[in-house]
């Protein structure tokens, strides 16, 4: 499964998710695109999953027809030991 994580997400996240492709917006040259323009360019690429830590996602963007599935983590501060 490939993951994208938006900018805002732990980067130590992605180490837990071992069988799958995790990729960062940043690294894809995506650091400046909107939510929209994101999830488009997301859909586009043929990524699977996009992480955020941004809880407003579904009432800023119209999420109804995406093909990619949203995980939003409710705190961008994680512990990592």
């Amino acid at each position: 499964m490939r993951v994208l994580f938006d900018n805002g997400t732990p980067r130590g996240v992605g180490a837990a998710l071992t069988d799958h492709i995790v990729e960062e917006a940043r690294a894809q040259g995506w650091d400046t695109l909107r939510n929209g323009e994101l999830l488009d360019a997301a859909e586009a690429a043929g990524f699977d999953v996009f992480v955020t830590t941004d809880r407003n996602l579904r009432y800023q963007q119209n999420l109804a027809g995406r093909k990619i599935a949203i995980i939003v983590l409710g705190n961008g501060r994680w512990n990592f030991w």
